[in-house]
């Protein structure tokens, strides 16, 4: 499942409070006798390049994988290429919807499953169960089916965000791309061009209001999705520093010029009513459908999983398409190129897991091309895999510009998804996000009260902090 702006709050107090009740009974299942050595029962073999972890022969892998937004199938089939590596090993998997509530007694029991999707509404927290979870630095130094290193066929920044307290536990599997999206189709009608500065961009809202149309549209649970543009814009514009401060929480982060610079023009447009107006009464499906369907708005900021999620509100022959962020200036500190883009869908394989070898043997059948291209094609999302998608995008123009984003963008990716999921900010900051994009507070105002959302969560001290480097 892919995760977006508008649901991390309440995912993320989800999380705290499921891994804070599941401290002490964790605890408890790390000292009790079910957690013998001698459960581990995958990892017998002495390992091998073309069998690095050990896995037995025969061997019976349980998957618990949620049953989201991208189905299980996709697990499922690493059966048609684990068995021909491992000699007859087998993938058995359980779908499973409420991760935390039928997986936690399992690890207090000491018999989780092999490998677990901690996706979902209800993750289990990854802190909680920290220390009963398999490191997977191996996984990456071991070879794909094709012969390759793990570690040299993933995209930059996949360990960063599976990383807890400098533990490598968690593979995210899928690639979201955030970027600005738009109808390849319209603009070629009107002879439009992607705008790659905010004052592009405001050229472009008056050429879209003489068509009666206009720039952007939002909707009242997705209005953050301009934050993470506005993050994308000032991170490229000012650099490094940008990110660092707001990640850190550093008093006065969002009076950095670069973010005033960008909130400047944006307040600009939306005095120039190149915004749909009526966003902030309007469910964000519906607001977005606005762009999609009727094309009253010509730009959407949003992640990869847009095409999917737009699939039946989409106009015949849109031709979805995306293109990194504006930037202030031509002669930004990061090129312009450089994108947000954020793996999620973690898998996990418990240590007492009967199989925790076989865990990670179908996570490397997983990192195969075969697998990979197989993922890409039925949901339309790319892997952490590189070079798995083809040219056409199996059909899909969105698909493609993702895959055009993440190669173009080369080394400069990052992810500031964890900097609002982290503290749960995210319904706070919708409230004046939405007053802003309505006209109905300015720059000033909506900068006051996202440094206040920031300052209240650093110094709160009963809140863990995490370092963003």
């Amino acid at each position: 499942m892919t995760i977006r702006a508008g649901s991390l709050d309440r995912r993320t107090l989800l999380r705290g409070a499921i891994a804070t009740a599941a401290m002490g009974s964790f605890a408890v299942a790390c000292g009790s006798p079910s957690s013998d050595d001698d459960n581990n029962g995958g990892a017998k073999n002495k390992g091998s390049s073309k069998n690095p972890f050990g896995v037995e022969k025969n061997s019976k892998v349980e998957a618990a994988i949620f049953d989201g937004g991208y189905g299980t199938d996709y697990v499922d089939y690493v059966n048609k290429v684990i068995g021909a590596q491992v000699a007859g090993t087998k993938v058995q998997v359980k779908p499973v919807v409420d991760i935390a509530p039928e997986l936690q007694p399992r690890f207090v029991g000491g018999n989780p499953p092999d490998l677990i999707d901690n996706s979902g509404e209800d993750q289990i927290g990854f802190l909680g169960i920290l220390d009963q979870l398999e490191e997977l630095d191996d996984l990456f130094e071991a070879k794909t089916y094709e012969g390759k290193k793990i570690a040299d066929i993933v995209y930059p920044g996949v360990k960063e965000p599976g990383t807890y307290n400098d533990k490598f536990v968690a593979l995210r599997y899928v690639m979201t791309v955030y970027g600005v999206w738009y109808s390849k189709t319209l603009f070629e009608e009107n002879n439009w061009t992607p705008p790659k500065t905010w004052d592009e961009a405001l050229d472009l809202g008056q050429k879209a209001k003489k068509k009666g149309k206009y720039l952007f549209v939002h909707g009242k649970e997705a209005a953050t999705y301009y934050q993470t543009m506005l993050f994308a814009s000032a991170i490229k514009e000012g650099g490094n520093e940008v990110r660092l401060a707001l990640g850190n929480l550093e008093k006065n982060a969002w009076s950095h010029p670069a973010i005033q610079g960008v909130l400047k023009v944006m307040e600009t447009m939306v005095k120039e009513k190149m915004f749909v107006p009526g966003g902030s009464g309007t469910q964000f499906q519906k607001a977005q459908a606005i762009w999609s369907n009727d094309q009253k708005a010509i730009l959407y900021p949003s992640g990869g999983w847009i095409e999917n999620e737009m699939k039946d509100a989409t106009k015949k022959d849109f031709q979805m398409t995306g293109f990194p962020e504006m930037t202030l200036t031509d002669k930004p500190k990061l090129p312009y190129e450089t994108l947000h883009a954020a793996s999620g869908e973690p898998f996990i394989v418990p240590k007492q897991g009967k199989n925790p070898a076989g865990g990670k043997e179908v996570l490397r059948a997983m990192l195969s091309e075969k697998a990979a291209a197989n993922f890409s094609k039925t949901k339309l999302a790319p892997t952490v895999v590189k070079g798995t998608v083809p040219a056409d995008g199996f059909g899909s123009s969105a698909l493609v510009s993702q895959t055009k984003l993440l190669n173009a963008a080369g080394d400069n990716i990052y992810d500031m998804r964890r900097f609002v999921e982290a503290y749960g900010m995210n319904t706070d900051q919708l409230v004046p996000w939405n007053s802003f994009l309505s006209g109905d507070l300015d720059a000033k105002g909506l900068t006051r009260a996202l440094q206040k959302i920031s300052d209240k969560v650093r110094d709160d001290d009963s809140v863990d902090k995490i370092k963003i480097s």
